[in-house]
């Protein structure tokens, strides 16, 4: 018998809500079994979710991950390696120049603070000599 996992199962293993999977389901990116109301989720359904996870996490659009998921052929899966290579690799460029953005701004940041930072104590010493005049 193949081995079967509940929603309730898989939302604790993949720390996601069960609205997460029924909107995975409504997607059409997994197609678990009815008994009845109860959703029963097969081996294939969970690899596919653990596929579904990994490219949001790494930033993939729906769109992307539904159309990896469609080329999947067991026998011949070449077509679908080359694919996720290249997008792996546009992905990674994205990534880098976002990193640099990144990086900018946080330097941005830093400066904006020293600039606050030396304003605070400008107004501090203002304040100082402002007292010592009023006595």
């Amino acid at each position: 018998m193949n081995r079967t996992f509940t929603i309730r199962q898989l939302t604790k293993e993949f720390s996601v809500t069960a609205r997460t999977l029924r909107f995975y389901e409504d997607e059409g990116l997994i197609a678990p079994e009815r008994r009845g109301q109860t959703r029963i989720y097969s081996v294939k359904d969970r690899a596919r979710i653990i596929l579904i996870l990994r490219g949001r996490r790494l930033g993939f659009s729906l769109a992307e991950i539904r159309e990896y998921l469609e080329m999947y052929n067991a026998d011949d899966n070449a077509r679908q390696l080359t694919h996720t290579r290249k997008k792996c690799e546009e992905r990674i460029v994205a990534f880098e120049k976002q990193k640099v953005e990144i990086d900018s701004a946080i330097a941005e940041l830093k400066r904006t603070l020293v600039e606050v930072d030396d304003h605070l104590a400008g107004d501090a010493d203002d304040s100082s000599d402002e007292a010592v005049a009023a006595a």
